[in-house]
């Protein structure tokens, strides 16, 4: 598994997910040991993304006659309902944000020099 050395700039990155985190201790401290809160998260964020669509493509897509999902939440906000959910999964489950994310821009910056064939 490759490591990922913090750029200086990142680092405020990284201690926001700390702070995000801290904040969503005191959220699901309850609930944090039941054996079916990743499943309920994994839902939850099913559910944001589907909220998302649903507002994105009201104001964007084919169905941008749906005044009800207009007047819902905007897809910028369930947006950030979607960022929500993923940390707290993450959280629960201890996974290293930065480090994924670091992986995954890499994995894209790859497939533009060697496409999958």
């Amino acid at each position: 598994m490759r490591t990922y050395k913090i750029p200086k700039k990142a680092k405020k990155i990284r201690s926001l997910f700390g702070y995000y985190y801290k904040k969503l201790e005191d959220i699901d401290k309850q609930w944090k040991e039941e054996k079916e809160f990743g499943s309920f998260l994994i839902l939850s964020l099913v559910e944001e993304i589907g909220e998302m669509a649903r507002a994105y493509l009201a104001k964007h897509g084919r169905k941008t006659t749906n005044i009800a999902a207009q007047k819902d939440e905007s897809y910028e906000q369930e947006l950030g309902d979607i960022i929500v959910a993923i940390l707290r999964f993450a959280r629960i489950k201890n996974i290293d944000l930065h480090k994924r994310i670091m992986y995954s821009i890499n994995k894209i910056k790859r497939r533009q020099f060697k496409p999958k064939v």
